[in-house]
Formats: structure tokens, C-alpha cells, sequence
């Protein structure tokens, strides 16, 4: 196969890039899993001009939207990339081989996980890994904080805002001393060292039980052990990542390596719909117009 521009993810950024792509002209293939983004098992109510919507809506609106344009979408996983005279050879797990004229890195981030029984099955009700995209949803509510470092610190204390007890939980602790004294003046409970052994829940999250068998009631678990990205993909064509996965890029999302672009969630923080769907149009709009001389 061959394309203009092929973009690896089908999240919001890469959505947008393949909307932005294939308005242009481009011929545009888009590969990956919408159900694997991470918006996908959530509700989203900050984005604009949106009330309320399920995540799994939103994508899957946009997919269908992107094909409208002309994008060509593979549900399938690439396994590698390769620089090549003019552009770049994609490998898929389904064997396919496309050649294309430029790239957009847009495989989102996987949040670490905390390994607890019940994590899986609660995920999108009750347990969530990002307290800026879901405080609003635990007003009023008990929640709990999982993590050691600073991000977790930063995210019990802006749930504080909203919920009306939280818990903070970590084995380990290495916090930014700023953050930790402001922790130490807020009335959130400390419980450290600490390690989360089971979810509770019904239908939704109702507690959670620690190592030595006690039991707390929540209406939330916040999981805050922070992300990996996709690094060996970017590594297959001299993209060198940071130590955090993170690929750099400069105003047009344009990577260290001629023609290759990168959106969304690995190319830092925040991580947030609106700038990833931001930096896919930037990404999109400028792949198409390198590829058409523009």
C-alpha cells in the first residue's frame, strides 16, 4: 500500500490529524484501535462545546468523520517503522506494509497500572488515572490517591477542590518538598506507608481494602503512578524519546526527523483532549501540506 501521510493512532489526536490529512487532499491511512484511546471508557464534559458525552461516542463520531474525508482506517497494530528514501516503510501485525511520504506518531500514552484485583473491572467506574480529567465527576465524594511521587501529591491536592474527603495512599514517597508542605497543611489523610490490595465495588467503586486488611469506603480511586509511552517505534527512525517517553516537537509538530510528526499525549503534558485534538490539527495540516509542496 502507499499514502501521503499515515498517522499510528486512533485516538483524539490522531483523529484529528487524519481529519485535517485527508481534508487536504492527502491520501491519509490511519492505524490503531479506537477503543484502546484513552478517552474511550469515560464520560467528558470539558471539551468545547460539549455538555456531556461518552467517550466511546465522541471517537467513534470522529472515525467515522475522518473516513468521510477519505481517510483509509486500519484496525490493526504496527510493529515497525523504517526510514527510506523519500519517506517511510510501516509495518503491520497484520502483515500489511504501507509506504508513505510522512508519519504522525500519535499512539497516546498507556497509564502505568497499580495491579490491584478489582482495577480492571472498575476502570471508567469508580477508578480513573487522571484526576484533571475526572475531579468534577466526585463532588462531594470520598476518594482515594494512589501514588508516591509528585503527580499523585498534585492531584490529591486539586481533588481536595472537589471531593469531600481524600485519601492519599503510597508505599513510597518522593515529593517535590513545596507540594508535600502544602499537603501537610490541607486536611487530606496521609496513609504511608500504604499499598491498595482490592478494589470494592457493585456496580460502581464503593471501597477499597489495604495490605493488612483494612477497609476504607471511596467512591473513587485515583490512580496517579504516571505513563510510558510507545518508544521503540520512534527508536526504529532515530526519534529519540526522553527518559519519560515524551518525543519533542517543535510549533508544527514537527519531529527531529524530516517528515515524521508526533501529537497528543506522548508529546507531554498536560494531558488533556483539547491540546491533543489541538496538536492533531497542527500535525495533520502540516504533513499534508509538506507532502503536496505546499
Amino acid at each position: 500500500m502507499q499514502a501521503d501521510v499515515t498517522i499510528i493512532g486512533c485516538g483524539p489526536a490522531g483523529i484529528q490529524a487524519a481529519i485535517h490529512s485527508s481534508r487536504k487532499k492527502a491520501d491519509t491511512i490511519m492505524i490503531g484501535h479506537p477503543e484502546k484511546s484513552a478517552i474511550f471508557g469515560h464520560e467528558v464534559e470539558n471539551y468545547f462545546g460539549i455538555k456531556l458525552i461518552n467517550g466511546r461516542d465522541l471517537v467513534d463520531a470522529g472515525v467515522h468523520q475522518a473516513e468521510r474525508f477519505g481517510t483509509e482506517v486500519l484496525r490493526e497494530e504496527v510493529v515497525k517503522l523504517e526510514k527510506i528514501d523519500n519517506g517511510f516503510k510501516v509495518l503491520t501485525d497484520h502483515d500489511t506494509e504501507i509506504t508513505t511520504k510522512a508519519i504522525i506518531l500519535a499512539p497516546g500514552i498507556s497509564r502505568k497500572k497499580l495491579g490491584a484485583e478489582g482495577e480492571k473491572e472498575y476502570y471508567g467506574r469508580g477508578v480513573s488515572y487522571c484526576a484533571q480529567c475526572d475531579c468534577n465527576f466526585f463532588r462531594g465524594k470520598v476518594v482515594a490517591v494512589v501514588g508516591g511521587e509528585s503527580e499523585a501529591a498534585a492531584s490529591a491536592l486539586l481533588l481536595k477542590e472537589y471531593a469531600s474527603k481524600v485519601y492519599w495512599i503510597a508505599d513510597e514517597m518522593q515529593v517535590a518538598k513545596p507540594l508535600m508542605a502544602k499537603v501537610e497543611k490541607s486536611d487530606i489523610e496521609v496513609i504511608h506507608p500504604g499499598r491498595i490490595e482490592r478494589i470494592l465495588g457493585e456496580k460502581l467503586v464503593t471501597g477499597i481494602e489495604l495490605e493488612g486488611g483494612r477497609i476504607i469506603e471511596v467512591n473513587g480511586v485515583f490512580i496517579e503512578l504516571g505513563a510510558k509511552g510507545s518508544m521503540e517505534l520512534a527508536l526504529d527512525i532515530d526519534i529519540i524519546p526522553d527518559p519519560s517517553g515524551k518525543i519533542k516537537v517543535d510549533e508544527d509538530c514537527q519531529t527531529e526527523v524530516k517528515g515524521a510528526f508526533a501529537c497528543g499525549d506522548v508529546t507531554g503534558k498536560p494531558w488533556q483532549l483539547a491540546r491533543a485534538v489541538g496538536q492533531g490539527c497542527i500535525a495533520g495540516d502540516n504533513a499534508a501540506k509538506m507532502v503536496k509542496g505546499e
